[in-house]
């Protein structure tokens, strides 16, 4: 089971803070590229455009999505469409998830959860698997969210693992209490699974 740290009422600026602080260690760790996944939603872009404040050498960073919904990337439900318009003016590189990808080992891995304890597209209904083989995958949430009523494609829970570090940010007291049902295994959702399989530090926002 992972080690949590959970870091209450953070705001959005001091989540920037702490993420521009990892991302600089990794960059000063070695000269190759630093690779992050990040999820998708409202909750990230507002931190996103505080951590585009820091000065950094974003040319060197390639962001992944966590996942994404199987529309075009001009479409305003597209994950991979808001994060080019933010990181892409920054130098940074972002990765049009396809299941022909060959997915890297991340220097973090960034990820939210739904109320349901989803995390990336791995909803209840998908059950996910930590010996999963494949590393991306397409896949139908049920119930569709009615908010975006699409087949995604998502990095699998062996592909989220396979990470430095990972941190959540969380907002909302019933998220928090399936955080915490998942952090004391209490639950078997995906989010439940990821913390079983994780041996690198976790670090919630709430």
């Amino acid at each position: 089971m992972a080690d949590v740290t959970i870091i209450e009422r953070a705001s959005d600026e001091a989540i920037a803070d702490w993420l521009a602080a990892r991302l600089s260690e990794a960059l000063e760790a070695g000269e190759g590229p630093v690779t992050i996944t990040v999820p998708g939603g409202s909750t990230p872009f507002p931190i996103i455009e505080k951590l585009l404040e820091h000065d950094l050498d974003f040319s060197r960073l390639v962001v992944w999505p966590n996942d994404d919904r199987i529309v075009p990337e001009d479409h305003e439900a597209s994950n991979t469409g808001k994060l080019r318009a933010l990181f892409e003016p920054a130098g940074a590189e972002v990765v049009t998830l396809t299941i022909m990808e060959a997915v890297p080992h991340f220097d973090l891995a960034w990820l939210g959860m739904g109320a349901d304890g989803h995390i990336a597209s791995l909803f209840p209904n998908t059950d996910p698997k930590l010996d999963e083989e494949r590393r991306i995958m397409r896949l139908t949430p049920d119930p569709l969210p009615s908010e975006a009523p699409f087949d995604r494609i998502s990095l699998t829970l062996p592909s989220l693992l396979d990470s430095a570090q990972i941190a959540f940010v969380i907002r909302g007291s019933d998220k928090r209490t399936v955080f915490d049902h998942a952090v004391s295994g209490q639950s078997d959702l995906p989010v439940a699974r990821l913390l079983k399989g994780a041996s690198q530090p976790v670090t919630c926002f709430t």
